[in-house]
């Protein structure tokens, strides 16, 4: 059922992609943002206490609605497998992102390439030049294929008896560590901590997934000897495995206003430009066609069992 659930998410994902804005997301997030305001005294704790308030309840309020649905019918439990994937997942709203910014950039658009981008991350890219808008286009859309695909399904493979409570685990862990970052002090240490044990399998499997879809060797070379030094390690090994096997340097400095941000460099090769986005969206389609064919042989083994 797993692997069925899986495809079929896939597919309406792909044929009915969420948009921006996600009231599911907006709704979450502004229940993060209280608890923030209520527990936030700037102890670690609290920090333990919120988190689990964030995520707790809404993985057994998953779980027993599964529970209760695939009790009623196992028809009925699939379905909410699938809806519960198809609310996790959003990697192609970001995809088709970065290939309009593409489409921007090889017309010679670079303030509407920039204004994409500047809407799609935030901040402030108004200064970039044409090869850092490609440069962070394809990390951003290589790090969300992490975040918003290929996390999502393994703990939901991992975790498939609770129904669907593993892909949330992983999105809500994901967004509490992103909003209650490094700036938030003690009380962030907590999420940033149970995200980087949530992520640190996931991560490295996104990266062997790159490999297996590009350059094998550069990915693996790439990802030894760089990715520590990102900001964010498990991002680092994503990121560094996908510009290795693209053959394109990733990270470097940027220019966010008056100033230059500097950022470790990543990966080997050619400096990125509007058709390297597109093979990174196509680098990570070849990947999830990878995880697919992977799961219908463990069916196939299984039947033949």
């Amino acid at each position: 059922m797993a692997f069925f659930s899986v495809l079929a998410a896939v597919i309406l994902e792909h044929l009915r992609p969420l948009r921006q804005p996600l009231p599911h997301y907006r709704h979450y997030s502004r229940f993060t943002q209280w608890l923030e305001r209520r527990f936030n005294a700037g102890e670690y704790s609290h920090g333990v206490i919120a988190w689990m308030l964030a995520v707790l309840p809404l993985l057994v309020a998953v779980w027993l609605v599964f529970i209760a649905l695939d009790g009623i019918s196992p028809f009925l439990g699939w379905v909410w497998n699938v809806a519960v994937l198809y609310l996790t997942l959003g990697f192609k709203y970001y995809s088709d992102d970065a290939e309009q910014i593409a489409r921007l950039l090889r017309a010679g658009d670079l303030e509407g390439a920039r204004a994409r981008l500047d809407a799609w991350r935030g901040g402030d890219a108004s200064q970039f030049s044409a090869d850092e808008v490609a440069r962070v286009t394809i990390e951003q859309v290589t790090a969300a294929s992490h975040r918003q695909m290929f996390g999502v399904l393994f703990w939901f493979v991992l975790l498939v008896p609770l129904g669907p409570a593993g892909a949330v685990l992983f999105r809500t862990a994901s967004i509490l560590a992103r909003r209650w970052n490094a700036t938030q002090g003690y009380f962030g240490a907590y999420a940033q901590r149970a995200f980087h044990v949530i992520n640190w399998l996931p991560a490295r499997l996104t990266a062997l997934t790159y490999a297996i879809a590009g350059n094998f060797e550069d990915a693996t070379y790439c990802w030894r000897t760089q990715a520590a030094a990102w900001l964010e390690p498990e991002e680092g090994v994503v990121l560094a495995a996908g510009a290795g096997a693209m053959g394109v340097r990733l990270g470097q400095s940027l220019s966010v206003g008056d100033d230059t941000v500097w950022r470790p460099e990543l990966g080997t090769g050619q400096v990125p430009d509007a058709d390297y986005i597109d093979s990174a969206v196509s680098m990570i389609w070849r990947g999830l066609v990878i995880w697919l064919a992977a799961g219908l042989l463990i069916v196939i083994a299984g039947w033949v069992a």
